[in-house]
């Protein structure tokens, strides 16, 4: 018997062959098959999400490890994370449960009011659909956002952007936060080393900005050689402050060698704050660094430069804010009370 929940998402072709409408990939699934994320399968011409209440990891993290700097510093989200993903990313930092082959045998069974439950248990603020590519079990995302807004929860997508434009407006309405994962700022990068394609992440980017009230941040691993270039750098802050906005916060992640590029560099600190300071010749005010020691993940005031929220790694050190202001005046984008 197929575990889960039957799928959203979808239509019956011939021959008992399923089309999945949820992210751009738009698998054809034949009988018995599971399409290219391994986590939504075809089960006698029924469409079913295999991840359904079966997280594999469940975590009590800090908001800042997600991360998200502008959504109420300092607080803890209830993460979890379950098997799949609809890229192939040959560099993911999290293979474990993105690409490995699943084991639903090792899944736990927590039904959405319980991880409601557990997230209060657990004195968090938020719950958080992270680890592996949500989008990919949106329809467990969907019931547990609706239990957690009726605890008075907020939730939290970290995800790639890969998903469709007839799921969008579906899968977001009770999502309270994002961080979308803008990998490059080529298709040829997508292409070779993601499998997938960059305009469906920059159309998800413009709907999420456009369409709802969801906190946005943005995040791009740098990897040396790849996806460094001071052009790509420049072009990819430049589509942000245009489309985004210059409040939108950007985090440049550093790439640790893992999965199937072991033998790869890792992001040197000089590389990120070369990142981070074309990024804010582009206009952008608030710019951060991640995966790496440094003073690059404080939050500091636009107009005074005071330092409002100070950091190390994923806590939260010092908070000088007064409530969504500087003691200047300034008004700081996000969410902070």
């Amino acid at each position: 018997m197929t575990p889960g929940k039957e799928a959203l998402w979808w239509n019956l072709l011939e021959g008992n062959t399923i089309e999945c409408l949820l992210c751009p990939k738009g698998c054809h699934i034949a009988e018995g098959k599971t399409g290219y994320c391994r986590a939504r399968k075809n089960d006698h011409g029924r469409l079913y999400s295999l991840a359904y209440g079966s997280p594999i990891a469940v975590h009590a993290d800090p908001i800042e490890k997600k991360p998200l700097y502008h959504f109420y510093p300092g607080t803890y989200t209830f993460s979890l994370g379950t098997y799949g993903c609809n890229l192939g990313c040959v560099f993911c930092q999290n293979w474990g449960l993105s690409q490995a082959e699943s084991n639903w045998d090792e899944a736990l069974s927590i039904a959405p009011h319980e991880v409601v439950e557990a997230a209060l248990r657990s004195r968090c603020s938020s719950v958080a659909f992270t680890y592996n590519e949500p989008t990919v079990w949106a329809e467990y995302v969907l019931d547990v956002s609706r239990e957690a807004k009726n605890a008075g929860l907020k939730t939290v997508m970290v995800t790639n952007g890969y998903t469709s434009l007839k799921a969008l407006p579906e899968v977001y309405p009770l999502i309270s936060a994002a961080n979308v994962d803008l990998k490059s700022f080529s298709e040829d990068f997508y292409r070779q080393h993601a499998k997938a394609t960059l305009q469906p992440v920059l159309e998800t980017l413009s709907w999420l900005k456009k369409n709802t009230d969801v906190w946005l941040e943005v995040t791009c691993l740098v990897i040396p050689e790849w996806n460094d270039s001071p052009e790509e750098i420049a072009q990819l802050a430049a589509w942000i402050h245009e489309h985004l906005g210059d409040d939108t916060p950007l985090h440049f992640s550093a790439f640790h060698p893992n999965y199937q590029l072991t033998d790869h560099s890792a992001t040197s600190p000089a590389l990120l704050r070369k990142a981070t300071e074309i990024a804010r010749r582009q206009g952008l005010r608030f710019v951060y660094e991640g995966n790496i020691e440094g003073d690059a993940a404080h939050t500091c005031c636009p107009r005074c430069r005071k330092l409002l929220i100070r950091r190390s790694w994923h806590s939260v050190i010092e908070n000088c804010m007064h409530g969504n202001h500087c003691s200047c005046g300034e008004c700081i984008p996000g969410r902070f009370t």
